[in-house]
């Protein structure tokens, strides 16, 4: 079977799907790769490096879609809602689609992919268990983005992270807020340590304080508590606006007593909550920096502007949102792995094994023959169950 690599069309995107190092385990399992010319450039993987490992380069993106029987990419349309649509024409019935696909994003977008006829796999959808977690790239590209955050925060902030002393007098470390511990504020966590800052984290599931105590972090405790705070895979569930507000409340001196908030609280499938108001704003520091990791789902300060840095009461807020491909190259060297070891477990032989008792196919299959088969997917844009197919509950 080929597998094809076309390049990154979103504007910006530097990740490649597949890098060089991963082609041999996959030449092993008899599988091709064919890779768009230019496609790993701009993360650091020439076509060479391709050639060297036994890929085939493509001179054209047509002949990617062509000839290859599954296509992998980083961004696929859905999650490439600029220019993804252009791929549709070239997509046919049967071939296999890998990616991040934003299942949870717009019915129309996924049904117009639904109908060219191609299995799609969104990697979103990876269930979060031991099995899976070689596979899982939501994950991988969240520990990218949460180191990203802490460099973008250190570099906007006139001051520095670490406690120095010296002769001309002592510097006291920053002080670095994270509000959202999943993988992303983990390794936020993480980063500002290992750059000295004073680091204190939030989340209103009582199960991260353990996971921020860990990491050399203090945990910043408030007298409420949320109604089933996290779902069946471990991720935040939505609260009431009553919740929002006190919780705002709470937070409103641990935010002012910070250099740096770095948000990352996300719910799957909506609208990001608002944690950080302008009032808060007003009350930091200037010079005083706001990385919103949440900004490409409405973010989670009330004067973030997606993809942009603006400045209000002195303070930068940043909203840039993929933030994993500024650091192309072992973002995709990790995508790369996700990638390779989920299509080695869809393919035994030299040939795709779709199997509905094997919980990572059944949970990321999102289309098939025409139809959105996903069960939770079908359930979140409103659509009927069906009987007897892979994406039945």
């Amino acid at each position: 079977m080929i597998v094809g690599v076309p390049r990154e069309t979103y504007p910006g995107e530097k990740r490649v799907a597949l890098v060089p190092a991963v082609l041999a385990n996959l030449a092993k399992a008899g599988l091709q790769v064919l890779i768009e010319t230019g496609a790993g450039t701009a993360a650091g993987y020439p076509d060479p490096e391709y050639s060297d490992k036994g890929a085939k380069i493509a001179a054209s993106r047509a002949e990617v879609f062509a000839q290859a029987e599954i296509i992998t990419q980083v961004l696929c349309d859905g999650a490439n809602d600029k220019t993804g649509h252009a791929d549709l024409p070239l997509m046919r019935r049967g071939q296999i689609l890998l990616g991040f696909l934003r299942p949870l994003g717009s019915s129309q977008v996924l049904q117009e992919l639904a109908a060219t006829g191609v299995s799609s796999f969104a990697v979103e959808l990876m269930p979060r268990t031991t099995r899976a977690q070689s596979m899982d790239a939501l994950s991988s590209m969240a520990t990218m983005s949460g180191y990203k955050a802490v460099i973008v925060a250190a570099d906007t902030l006139p001051r520095i992270f670490p406690m120095l002393t010296t002769a001309a007098g002592t510097i006291t470390p920053g002080r670095v807020l994270i509000i959202g511990v999943g993988v992303a504020g983990l390794q936020a966590i993480a980063t500002a340590r290992r750059l000295g800052a004073v680091t204190s984290a939030y989340d209103m599931r009582p199960a991260a304080k353990e996971q921020v105590l860990s990491l050399g972090g203090r945990f910043v405790e408030l007298p409420i508590e949320a109604k089933d705070a996290q779902d069946a895979r471990g991720y935040a569930t939505a609260q009431g606006e009553e919740f929002y507000k006190k919780q705002r409340e709470l937070l409103g001196s641990a935010v002012a007593g910070s250099d740096v908030v770095i948000t990352a609280a996300v719910v799957p499938g909506k609208k990001s909550p608002v944690l950080v108001t302008q009032d808060m704003v007003a009350r930091m520091a200037p010079g005083s920096v706001i990385v919103d990791l949440a900004a490409e789902r409405g973010g989670n300060c009330e004067l973030t502007q997606a993809g942009k840095t603006v400045r209000s009461h002195e303070v930068s807020i940043i909203g840039t949102f993929n933030l994993a491909s500024s650091v192309p190259y072992h973002a995709s060297q990790m995508y790369a792995k996700n990638i390779s070891s989920f299509l080695l477990n869809l393919v035994k032989d030299g040939k795709l094994q779709i199997n509905e008792k094997d919980e990572i196919h059944r949970e990321t299959l999102l289309t098939q023959g025409g139809e959105i088969v996903n069960a939770r997917v079908r359930e979140f844009v409103g659509l009927k169950p069906l009987s007897g197919e892979v994406g039945v509950k």
